[in-house]
């Protein structure tokens, strides 16, 4: 039987919290708690967790410092941000933070366990069969593999957040194929709907950065003017 999953669960509204444990349980996770964010942060960085759930209003620190800081220390755990605000805002900064996905409260059970399943299947899980492993490529200096998700550039390894991995591995494996925007929102964000662009053009930028010698002579993620990004013809 495979071991449940561990969850940094980290609000400080003593009611919506144990609702929210009472869900994860419900899913056969185990949940660890957090009430502030001095306590988080030390938590999400000082321990291994399957999926973390952050309040952006926290007393101390807040839920987009914790993000930022868990992102800095280049762990890919799967981040879900809570707002109680409607703020487009809140949601964007959320995004381009670093966090997998937010939910305005109030929400339903199901709601919060679809999207937590949805999350968590966009990750590579424990057990791959051999034949279901993806080759690694290799290509002027960068390796990426897939499987592990690690990427090294020049032999040297490079430190990318979940999804500016994720986007690297959709164009590595599609050499040559254009994405827009709106593509790399339903395929990488999982969202539907526009308006979210600018949060694509933001991991992107972040992305050349790394992967790029020259920014301004791309030679891996190439810009298919007026559509989108492509990775090079390999």
């Amino acid at each position: 039987m495979s071991k449940h999953k561990k969850v940094l669960l980290v609000e400080d509204e003593l009611d919506i919290h144990k609702l929210i444990k009472l869900h994860l349980n419900d899913m056969q996770f185990d949940v660890e708690s957090a009430f502030d964010g001095a306590n988080g942060l030390s938590k999400a960085l000082n321990n291994e967790y399957d999926f973390i759930i952050l309040d952006i209003m926290l007393p101390g620190i807040d839920g987009i410092e914790i993000c930022r800081e868990i992102r800095r220390s280049n762990t890919q755990t799967p981040i879900m941000m809570l707002t109680s605000k409607s703020e487009e805002i809140d949601k964007v900064v959320a995004l381009e933070t670093g966090a997998d996905d937010y939910m305005t409260k109030p929400f339903g059970a199901r709601e919060l366990q679809a999207r937590v399943k949805a999350i968590l299947r966009r990750f590579p899980l424990e057990g791959l069969n051999n034949s279901k492993l993806k080759r690694p490529y290799e290509v002027d200096g960068l390796f990426v593999d897939v499987n592990k998700r690690m990427v090294k550039k020049n032999g040297l390894t490079l430190s990318l957040t979940p999804k500016e991995f994720d986007l690297l591995a959709l164009f590595i494996q599609n050499p040559g194929k254009t994405y827009s925007r709106m593509d790399l929102l339903e395929q990488i964000w999982n969202y539907t709907h526009d308006g979210y662009e600018h949060t694509v053009n933001s991991h992107m930028n972040r992305l050349r950065h790394k992967v790029e010698d020259d920014m301004n002579n791309p030679k891996f993620i190439l810009t298919s003017w007026g559509v989108g990004y492509r990775f090079r013809e390999i």
